[in-house]
């Protein structure tokens, strides 16, 4: 059965004693957080590096660790896909559409980042981005 990869980020800045998320409106109508296929021998942090700046132009990124989350589904009958998401703090500079790809991209808090994606998976991905900046930060940004 094929199997493909791919890689991406849950983005965050800060928003006074919160944090906002980074969600993008996908030229193909869904939205989604930041993601792509891997290429050639790309390690995960690389793919997703890469993907970040062809889909929105940001470049400065702090990683928050341990984030690290994998999910797995089937995009076509017979194939399986793998994403794995990180965990990123966007420290400057303001997003650009890739055009091809990206039809609008927001930065919202929780609650409405959350209800903007449309696949479950998503949603889940961005909840437990969410706990672990409440637990690693004092609880703060559920807004």
């Amino acid at each position: 059965m094929p199997r493909e990869k791919s890689c991406g980020a849950v983005l965050f800045r800060r928003a006074g004693e919160g944090w906002t998320y980074l969600v993008l409106h996908s030229t193909l109508g869904h939205w989604t957080l930041c993601k792509g296929h891997v290429e050639g021998a790309e390690t995960e942090y690389e793919t997703a590096l890469r993907e970040i700046r062809e889909e929105t132009g940001l470049t400065r990124l702090r990683f928050v660790e341990p984030f690290r989350e994998a999910i797995t589904y089937s995009p076509a009958l017979g194939v399986t896909k793998d994403v794995v998401f990180f965990l990123a703090e966007v420290l400057s500079g303001e997003p650009a559409c890739q055009p091809e790809e990206v039809a609008e991209i927001r930065f919202a808090p929780y609650r409405e980042a959350s209800a903007l994606l449309t696949h479950a998976s998503d949603r889940e991905t961005l909840a437990k981005a969410q706990r672990l900046l409440e637990d690693l930060y004092g609880g703060a940004g559920t807004r």
